[in-house]
């Protein structure tokens, strides 16, 4: 469906933050359909939305419901069809690029201002707004007489997203839920178990804590609203629909669920989120009713499911856990390294000073993505927390200013060994937590696996991946520990004071 939301800086709603971070807030980021499988597949031949089996009974009159409400006519651009993924949006005819394929008035949204606007809105109002959203979900889904009954009757009761996993299908996720923390003097380098695990099990725990609180705070005490009892999967119920097919960064709407938008699927060879939906102004002449405006990114022939891009930026964890599914290409494939200074630095104080002023802390999170460059400022950290012994003087007040540029090149032999040990011995242990090698997940691969261990198949090969790459890199900067220029070397160089040769030269007085 839509829209998935980001543990990042992005806001409302709720969603882990990288691979390995620290899971604080939740935030919605603009995903899409809840696919129902493994993996988005190629887009159906022109025609074979006819040959396909009828529409089950629940989606046509969904279909009606939006005809009677004026949303859409038998001219529609596109419709509701069965394909791979389970449901999805056909066009009834050839699209051009960037062509509106629906819109849907503002009076069919659900998001935090159809909240305010209902019996639960009073109790509900200082509330988180994707857990006042969830509780309104919950609620109408209930209700016979709710004006989306239609919309609930063909939403999904769950998917293959890792938070719906059983214990034995998460332990397929799992190598090793140890953090080995490798302590290199100064510098502190946690190297966390499979994230996709640990990312999953700190989204569990934060709805889990959610619901425990609104139970407590609205629940139980507005009985007249909720009538009937309210269960952790209900929660999680209302949790994974807003995380799949809720839509974000639209004008003025953090979340929001948009009827039919939401059937709308991902296609991988979709390279770009540009022109996929906007909102437009009043519908009409006689009516003021904002519309959310679909369009699709490329064109599209008739019979052929119109498709979009999800989030470019995601990887496959995140995928696996809003989604779940996840991609084949190696861009997809991430492991995200988290450094800290260690508060036991006695240099601890200036280091953070020095981050900080960076736009860093005391941890920093460095997602790798395979086949890519290290993240900038990466190295230029890494030397930061290692500095040490004869390099300390580099923290000094006087060099505050320019240490961070200092710090963008080699500082001294020991230094960089150091971080390339660390870094190494930290990619190694992570490694080695495995249950099974890149060969063996290779050819698991090539079986006819259940969906939900083919995601767990190609999340853990493709850290794996990350792991090695990020070994070699750091492997090959140790082979040419004796090539590099360091700080002292640069410096003499600078003032003249050092030979062709490397040779410190010596003025003798006259």
């Amino acid at each position: 469906m839509v829209t998935p939301f980001t543990l990042s800086p992005s806001s409302t709603f709720l969603f882990p933050t990288k691979t390995l971070k620290r899971f604080s807030a939740l935030t919605l980021s603009k995903r899409q359909p809840r696919p129902l499988s493994v993996t988005v597949t190629s887009l159906r031949k022109p025609g074979s939305d006819i040959d396909s089996p009828p529409l089950p009974p629940n989606v046509q009159t969904f279909w009606q419901w939006l005809r009677d409400e004026g949303v859409v006519s038998a001219k529609a651009p596109a419709r509701p069809a069965l394909v791979s993924e389970g449901l999805g949006l056909v066009a009834q005819r050839d699209l051009a690029r960037n062509e509106v394929v629906l819109e849907v008035p503002k009076r069919l949204w659900i998001n935090p201002d159809a909240v305010a606007a209902s019996e639960i809105g009073s109790v509900c109002s200082e509330l988180k707004p994707w857990v006042s959203v969830a509780l309104f979900l919950i609620r109408e889904k209930r209700k016979s007489d709710s004006p989306w009954r239609f919309y609930f009757d063909i939403l999904p009761e769950t998917t293959n997203s890792t938070i719906y996993w059983s214990e034995e299908e998460l332990a397929e996720l799992q190598e090793s839920l140890l953090s080995c923390h490798l302590l290199l003097n100064s510098i502190e380098l946690p190297c966390p178990g499979t994230q996709l695990l640990s990312t999953t099990l700190s989204v569990k725990e934060y709805v889990q804590n959610e619901f425990l609180k609104v139970e407590e705070e609205i629940i139980t005490p507005h009985k007249q609203f909720f009538p009937s009892p309210i269960t952790l999967d209900d929660f999680f119920w209302a949790f994974a629909i807003l995380r799949s097919r809720a839509f974000s960064r639209l004008r003025g709407q953090n979340l929001v669920l948009i009827p039919l938008a939401d059937l709308i699927n991902h296609s991988p060879s979709i390279a770009t989120e540009d022109h996929a939906w906007e909102i437009k102004g009043a519908a009409g002449l006689f009516s003021w009713d904002t519309l959310f405006s679909l369009r699709t990114p490329v064109s599209v022939k008739a019979g052929e499911q119109v498709m979009i891009q999800y989030d470019i930026n995601k990887s496959n964890a995140d995928l696996a856990l809003d989604y779940g599914f996840i991609e084949s290409k190696a861009d997809r494939n991430a492991y995200t390294l988290t450094l800290e200074i260690s508060e036991s630095d006695p240099f601890f104080g200036d280091k953070l000073d020095i981050a900080e002023s960076n736009g860093l802390g005391e941890t920093a999170y460095f997602d790798i993505v395979f086949d890519r460059p290290l993240p900038p400022a990466m190295l230029q950290y890494l030397r930061l927390v290692a500095l040490g012994s004869t390099d300390a003087f580099l923290l000094e007040s006087i060099f505050r200013n320019d240490v961070w540029g200092y710090l963008d090149l080699p500082v001294s032999r020991a230094n960089e060994e150091l971080i390339c040990r660390g870094v190494r011995d930290a990619c190694k242990s992570a490694l080695s937590g495995y249950h099974t090698t890149i060969e063996e997940d290779e050819k698991l691969k090539g079986a006819n696996l259940d969906p939900r261990l083919e995601i767990a198949v190609g999340i853990r090969e493709g850290e794996k991946k990350v792991l090695q790459q990020i070994d070699e890199i750091f492997k090959g900067r140790e082979s040419e520990l004796d090539q590099l220029e360091y700080y002292q070397e640069r410096r003499l160089n600078d003032l003249g004071l050092c030979g062709e040769q490397g040779e410190i030269i010596f003025w003798e007085p006259k």
